[in-house]
C-alpha cells in the first residue's frame, strides 16, 4: 500500500504543477535578483562606449539606468512578487505533504532555494561581468519597467509622502551620486590601491576641482605685482620691460592701484623697432598699451579659464566687490593647477616652497597655498577658512604670531621661522605622532 506522499506525488497533477511554478518563480527571482546587481553595478562609461560600437544592449541598458529610482522599484517589486509567491506555494505543497510540519519545513527549503540559487549565484556572476550581464538583461527589463510604471509610479509618492511626513524632503530631479563627486571619488580610490599615480591624481583632480576654486586662490597678490610707471623716463620703462621675466606688465599712473593699461613686450619691441634712435624719448608707453582687463575675485577657475579662451586673453586683474586691486591671474596660473608648476628660460631660479629638514620637518613658505602643500606633501590641511598656509596659522592662533611661536592643530606642528612686518613668510611644519596631541 503506497504512503499518502508517494500517492499525492503519483496521482496528484497538481504537485507537478506547483513545483515547476516554485522553480520557474525562482528563476525569476534569480533574473531580478542578477539585473538589479548588473545595471548597478556596470560602468555607464564602459557602457556607453560599448553602444557607440553599435551594441543594442548596451543603448539599452543606458536608456532603463537613467532613472535609477523608478529601475530599483521595478526590480526589487517584481523580485518581492515572485519570492513571496514561491514561498506561499512551496508553504501550501509542504502542508499537503507533511501536516502543519511543513510551514517550518517549506521555510527551511524556500530559504536555501532562494539564498543559494536566487541570491547569491546571480549576483556573484553580475558582479563579476557586470556590463555583460547588464547588456544582456536590459532589454526584458525595460519591459518590466514599462509594464509596471503606474504601479512605480504610485510607490514612489506613496514614499514620498511618508517621508515628507517625517520632515524628509527629496529633489525628485536630484541624484544620489553626483558624477563629479563620483569620478573624484574612483581617481581617490585608485590612488589608494595603488592604480593610479600621484602625479596623475593631482592632475585628474585638479581639472576637476577648477568649477570648485575661485580666482582669489591661485591670484599673484598685489603687492607681488610687477608694474611699470606710466611717469617714468622711456629709457627707464624700456629698461625695465627688458629685464623682467614677464611678458605682459600692468601699466599705473599716480598711484600702483590706479592701472591704466596692460603692456605686452612684443608690442613694445614693435613700436620702439619703428621709431627712429633720436625719436626714443619721444616714446610713450600708452601708446601700444592694451585695455586692461578686470575680473571679480569670487570667478571660478573654470569660468575664467572659458573667459580666456574666448577673449583670446591670458592676462586678468582681479578685483574685490568694491573694485579695489587685488592681485591678479594668467591663463597660465590656471593650467598650473592642473599640470603643475610651468617653468621656461626666462623664469627666475627660485627655492623650492617646500623642503625637508634634516630632521624630517617641513620648511615651508608661508605664502604657499595649502592646496599645493597637500599636494606636495599628501597632507590634508583644511582650506576652508584660508588660502595660504601663513593664513591658516593666524586664522587658528588669532593673532599674527613672533618667531619662534609653536603652534599645534589639525594633527600638525606649526613653528614660525621668519616673519617680515605682519607677514609670516616661513615656518616649520610636521605631522604629530597622535592626533590632538600637542608637540613640545
Amino acid at each position: 500500500m503506497e504512503s499518502p506522499i508517494t500517492e499525492i506525488v503519483n496521482t496528484d497533477g497538481a504537485f507537478w504543477f506547483t513545483i515547476i511554478s516554485i522553480g520557474a518563480l525562482l528563476f525569476l527571482s534569480a533574473f531580478f535578483s542578477g539585473s538589479e546587481t548588473a545595471l548597478t553595478a556596470a560602468s555607464r562609461g564602459k557602457l556607453r562606449t560599448l553602444a557607440d560600437k553599435g551594441s543594442l544592449g548596451a543603448a539599452s541598458a543606458l536608456k532603463v539606468t537613467e532613472d535609477s529610482e523608478r529601475l530599483i522599484g521595478t526590480v526589487l517589486l517584481g523580485n518581492n512578487l515572485v519570492n513571496i509567491l514561491a514561498a506561499a506555494l512551496a508553504t501550501s505543497l509542504f502542508t499537503r505533504l507533511f501536516g502543519d510540519s511543513g510551514v517550518a519545513l517549506a521555510t527551511l527549503v524556500m530559504t536555501l532555494l532562494v539564498l543559494v540559487f536566487a541570491e547569491v549565484m546571480p549576483k556573484t556572476y553580475a558582479i563579476t561581468n557586470p556590463e555583460t550581464a547588464a547588456t544582456r538583461v536590459s532589454p526584458i527589463i525595460s519591459m518590466f519597467v514599462l509594464f509596471l510604471a503606474p504601479i512605480i509610479t504610485a510607490i514612489r509618492w506613496f514614499v514620498r509622502l511618508l517621508l515628507r511626513l517625517f520632515g524628509v524632503a527629496i529633489d525628485p530631479d536630484s541624484s544620489i551620486l553626483a558624477v563629479h563627486d563620483e569620478i573624484a571619488g574612483t581617481i581617490a580610490l585608485g590612488h589608494s590601491e595603488g592604480a593610479v599615480h600621484k602625479a596623475d591624481r593631482d592632475r585628474l583632480l585638479g581639472a576637476l576641482d577648477l568649477r570648485h576654486r575661485e580666482v582669489e586662490e591661485i591670484m599673484l597678490h598685489r603687492q607681488d605685482i610687477e608694474m611699470l610707471n606710466a611717469d617714468d623716463a622711456p629709457a627707464d620703462i624700456l629698461s625695465q620691460c627688458l629685464g623682467s621675466s614677464h611678458t605682459r606688465l600692468p601699466v599705473f599712473r599716480g598711484e600702483p592701484e590706479n592701472i591704466i593699461g596692460v603692456v605686452h613686450a612684443k608690442d613694445l619691441l614693435r613700436a620702439v623697432h619703428s621709431m627712429k634712435a633720436d625719436k626714443i624719448g619721444d616714446f610713450k608707453v600708452l601708446d601700444v598699451a592694451m585695455k586692461p582687463y578686470f575680473v571679480p575675485e569670487t570667478t571660478t577657475l573654470d569660468d575664467q579659464m572659458r573667459e580666456f579662451l574666448r577673449r583670446r586673453a591670458h592676462f586678468a586683474l582681479v578685483v574685490d566687490e568694491y573694485g579695489a586691486l587685488q592681485g591678479l591671474i594668467t591663463l597660465e596660473d590656471i593650467l598650473e593647477e592642473i599640470v603643475g608648476e610651468i617653468t621656461d628660460e626666462h623664469d627666475a631660479e627660485t627655492d623650492q616652497n617646500v623642503k625637508r629638514s634634516e630632521d624630517g620637518n617641513m620648511i615651508v613658505e608661508g605664502s604657499m597655498t595649502i592646496r599645493d602643500l597637500n599636494r606636495a606633501t599628501d597632507w590634508s590641511l583644511p582650506d576652508d577658512y584660508a588660502n595660504t598656509v601663513a593664513g591658516l596659522v593666524i586664522h587658528e592662533s588669532q593673532s599674527i604670531p613672533n618667531v619662534g611661536q609653536v603652534f599645534s592643530f589639525h594633527g600638525y606642528r606649526f613653528e614660525v621661522l621668519e616673519r617680515v612686518n605682519n607677514r609670516i613668510t616661513k615656518l616649520k611644519i610636521r605631522p604629530l605622532l597622535r592626533r590632538g596631541v600637542s608637540a613640545p
